[in-house]
């Protein structure tokens, strides 16, 4: 089921990039895409990181 729904966002996205303007929304919907997912990954490092160097004190 996850699968399908990570499918469909990313036919939904090509269909925005065919139907850009230009190059420069091709970037920004690309960045404004993957953004979310990269801060989400870094978050939960930090909170690894932390919790693990918590651990060893």
């Amino acid at each position: 089921m996850g699968m399908f729904l990570l499918w469909q966002d990313v036919s939904e996205i090509e269909k925005k990039i065919e139907a850009a303007p230009d190059s420069a929304y091709e970037i920004g919907l690309t960045i404004g895409t993957y953004l979310p997912f990269v801060v989400l990954v870094l978050v939960a490092y930090a909170f690894y990181y932390f919790s693990r160097k918590s651990r060893q004190d």
